[in-house]
């Protein structure tokens, strides 16, 4: 409140009950509604930040409804793909950013072959791995799976080929089972094989419904390592030859991130991987890993070859173990 209006207002109030125009109660109450507007105007500013990432989220999921990917995907159809995955030159520029998010990259990546992605945040790493299911479209370039551009690809195809382990685990309000299915028949013994797999198995029966337990929104009713392998057993239940793991084992305990790793370790056998990692400890073991910087590749190699040249990825390594220790 300003100071001088502050002392203006006993002289205002003085001059307007010398001629009737307030009372001594009409002004303590003009004051006391003054004091109490100041905490619901705070309490605006509070509420401004989720209100505009509310718009913002808003018009990206209208932009969503009323795209028709008919119009940009083509008719090839394939039951299951070999899951050999090219990228050729291929550059990704978003609508009003100054700078490609990945720019003229090319990798080629073996059916079978587990290759992880890592370097720090705006790297590109998240964006490669949106082409894949064309979340994102190239700007340049062109990326092929089994040797067919994607984008001949109809989009249920080429989705039907891959699948995803993420850190943030989307869950239906419903049970285990239908979680796991997503849609699709169950089938009761690949469902319990799913689950062993994902060392689920004797936490599921010990439940009082078994894999009929309803978990809660977002399975709410379930740890966050319980999530995360319930999302494996999701991957495992698809059957998909490509897949894309993003952090899987973030933020959890050392007993639940064993657990977990067990289970991607049945995951990720025979199918194309494309793990993006920040936690390194978690990628040793991949084929081959890609390190990025600013869209680009700059290194590529075991984990034993990239600490040997103690370059980009020995660096990320050296902060990686720094972190750890303290």
């Amino acid at each position: 409140v300003n100071l001088a209006v502050t002392q203006d207002i006993p002289i205002i109030a003085l001059y307007q009950s010398a001629n009737d125009g307030t009372t001594v109660g009409g002004f303590v109450a003009f004051l006391t509604a003054m004091l109490m507007l100041v905490a619901p105007i705070k309490h605006l500013s509070d509420i401004a930040n989720p209100i505009t990432r509310g718009l913002a989220s808003v018009e990206r999921g209208l932009d969503l409804l009323e795209d028709n990917p008919s119009e940009t995907q083509g008719g090839f159809v394939c039951a299951k793909a070999q899951g050999q995955l090219v990228f050729d030159k291929v550059s990704v520029i978003y609508p009003g950013a100054n700078e490609p998010a990945v720019n003229n990259l090319s990798l080629t990546i073996a059916a079978g072959e587990t290759v992880a992605l890592v370097g720090a945040s705006g790297s590109g790493k998240t964006t490669l791995a949106n082409l894949l299911p064309r979340f994102v479209d190239v700007s340049a370039g062109e990326v092929s799976l089994d040797g067919i551009d994607i984008r001949l690809w109809t989009l249920a195809s080429l989705r039907q080929q891959l699948a995803f382990v993420n850190q943030h685990v989307v869950m239906l309000n419903d049970s285990i089972a239908a979680n796991v299915a997503l849609g699709r028949q169950i089938d009761e013994v690949k469902l319990q094989w799913c689950l062993q797999a994902a060392n689920l198995g004797e936490f599921v029966a010990n439940l009082p419904q078994g894999s009929r337990t309803v978990v809660g929104h977002n399975a709410n009713q379930l740890s966050g390592g319980q999530r995360q392998r319930l999302a494996i057993a999701r991957a495992l239940y698809k059957n998909a030859p490509v897949l894309i793991l993003d952090e899987a084992t973030s933020a959890l305990d050392a007993e639940s991130e064993r657990a977990i790793q067990e289970a991607l370790e049945r995951l990720i056998h025979n199918r194309t991987t494309l793990i993006i990692a920040h936690r390194l400890s978690t990628i040793q073991h991949a084929d081959r890993i890609v390190v990025m910087e600013h869209g680009q590749i700059v290194e590529m190699g075991t984990h034993g070859e990239l600490i040997g040249k103690n370059g980009a990825y020995a660096r990320l390594h050296a902060m990686s173990f720094d972190s750890v220790k303290l």
